[in-house]
């Protein structure tokens, strides 16, 4: 395992809405994965956003206590909280990289909680922002899962310690 993997938020909805399937399936690997190999980390912004995504945008809309059940399973993955140094740090990383507020207060946040990489499709893949490597699962499953330690199997699947039959 490289490290911990920061998860952003479009990769939480795909994996709980099924409207994109190839999105779901991967979206749902990527995080089971994370799970099995206690590396997956995110922040309360990404838990917001969840949230309101999930309920009010997900087709259909996930009922709000099923989506407060989930954020509640997330908060674990949470291991420092956003504070103004956070905020700060988004601004420096935004006028850097000529990047967007929120997308820099999820890269400063990752780096915050030690994440060696960030999932999402927001930014580039493959870029180098403030020392984090952004992967985008859903274009090149090879390269995420042998970032994140992984292994793909003959169907694509993933499994944190190689191969398992199917």
């Amino acid at each position: 395992m490289t490290g911990r993997v920061f998860v952003d938020t479009n990769i939480l909805i795909y994996a709980y809405d099924k409207a994109l399937e190839t999105k779901h399936h991967r979206a749902g690997e990527v995080l089971l994965h994370l799970w099995r190999t206690n590396a997956g980390v995110l922040s309360t912004q990404v838990l917001q956003e969840f949230y309101v995504n999930i309920t009010r945008k997900a087709t259909p809309p996930m009922s709000l206590a099923t989506a407060r059940e989930v954020v509640r399973s997330y908060a674990t993955w949470v291991h420092a909280p956003s504070t103004p140094a956070t905020v700060l740090r988004a601004s420096e990383i935004s006028e850097a990289n000529q990047l967007s507020f929120w997308d820099s207060l999820i890269i400063a946040s990752a780096e915050e909680q030690g994440a060696t990489i960030i999932l999402t499709e927001d930014l580039n893949h493959g870029q180098r922002i403030a020392g984090l490597q952004i992967i985008n699962p859903f274009l090149t499953p090879a390269a995420w899962s042998h970032a994140v330690g992984g292994t793909l199997t003959s169907s694509g699947r993933m499994t944190p310690d190689g191969p398992r039959s199917e």
